[in-house]
């Protein structure tokens, strides 16, 4: 049984020293002995463990993957409930949760555009419509039936440009360290856009077709 605690524990600290060392040096950047070094382990201890850092690398996008995908999430949670757009502030605050408790997690998904040309993370929006329609629709069709929605509005377009907006804004905010930069704070950013997606921009709808 110690063993086996040893054994995992070496692999806890393998996974650590990998994503210290490609969020910081990138994946072409780092190699197994600096990975090793980093986790104070032998490398041959590294490789008993994994057989490349390729292993490494695809084993700590796995890691950020299952966070994204726990139904236990407050963000999946939310996205289960599906009361948009009543929630965007919610679902806000979830998506800022997330990016700054993932920073380096993260930094993996700009390594695999620009060393790897998105290979890994084509999971994360092949299906990406399918699985908001999915989770959404029966809210979409009961907005419908109670006539809240503007005719021709796009309620799937919608929830999505939320969602991938605030991933996108608070990960300037963490990632980039760029605080504020729409010139507002988070909380008032959160309800402008809340404002924009409820009530559209224009004082009058457009013409209708």
């Amino acid at each position: 049984m110690k063993q086996q605690l040893k054994s995992q524990r070496s692999r806890e600290l393998i996974l650590q020293a990998g994503l210290l060392c490609f969020s910081k040096s990138g994946f072409k950047g780092t190699s197994m002995k600096d990975i090793a070094q980093q986790a104070d382990i032998s490398i041959g201890r590294v490789y008993h463990h994994f057989r490349s850092k390729s292993d490494i690398f695809s084993e700590l996008l796995n890691t950020y993957w299952s966070v994204l995908e726990d139904p236990d999430s407050k963000l999946n949670r939310l996205v289960n409930e599906a009361n948009f757009p009543d929630d965007i502030a919610e679902l806000a605050l979830a998506i800022k949760a997330i990016v700054e408790d993932n920073k380096q997690y993260i930094m993996l998904i700009y390594i695999d555009v620009i060393e790897f040309h998105g290979e890994h993370i084509n999971r994360v929006y092949a299906n990406m419509a399918a699985n908001f329609r999915q989770a959404y629709q029966s809210r979409f069709d009961e907005l419908s039936a109670d006539q809240k929605l503007r005719k021709g509005a796009d309620p799937l377009f919608a929830v999505m440009l939320t969602y991938r907006f605030f991933f996108h804004y608070f990960l300037v905010e963490t990632s980039f360290g760029v605080a504020d930069h729409f010139g507002f704070s988070s909380d008032a950013v959160i309800e402008k856009t809340q404002d924009l997606i409820l009530h559209g921009l224009l004082a009058s709808n457009r013409p209708e077709k």
